[in-house]
């Protein structure tokens, strides 16, 4: 049986990704990855599962996301397992990416799950696994690609 203090630090360190991607503080993802992470984003891209740095993470996320003139990651129905020194953490999310674009709409919204494994360290828990599972998505993806992303720089200048 879980402490309820560790299931609610498992929690906080999940809605802290989130949280942290949306305020663009990339130096504080350091703070809640463990140093290599698996990240499976294949639901969306197809591919395979790729186990990264968390420096490659973070060079990722910022280099996409950060070209967005916003994001917001909300996160829901959080289920947590704590065995011991491990855990897993599932949750709803929905996520919404904006940038004007001359090329359609300027927001594309996803929505499904997100499943973490977390291990606890002696600064805290840390997230070694995280898989997103999307389920569905509205608007124009197209701001997510490079493409877009330049055309939106230009039309955000505009």
């Amino acid at each position: 049986m879980s402490s309820l203090e560790d299931r609610l630090d498992v929690i906080e360190t999940c809605t802290r990704v989130a949280w942290y991607v949306d305020q663009r503080e990339w130096d504080a993802l350091y703070g809640v990855f463990a140093d290599k992470v698996l990240l499976d984003y294949t639901s969306l891209n197809g591919g395979e599962p790729s186990t990264v740095s968390t420096e490659e993470v973070i060079a990722a996320w910022s280099g996409l996301l950060g070209n967005l003139s916003s994001t917001q990651h909300l996160i829901s129905n959080f289920l947590v397992d704590v065995r011991g020194d491990e855990a897993v953490c599932t949750a709803m999310f929905q996520a919404v990416h904006r940038l004007p674009n001359e090329l359609g709409g300027p927001h594309w919204t996803l929505g499904g799950q997100y499943r973490w494994t977390l291990s606890r360290t002696a600064s805290g828990w840390r997230i070694s696994a995280m898989v997103m599972t999307a389920r569905w998505s509205e608007g124009n993806r197209h701001i997510m690609t490079p493409e877009g992303q330049r055309t939106g720089a230009e039309s955000a200048a505009d």
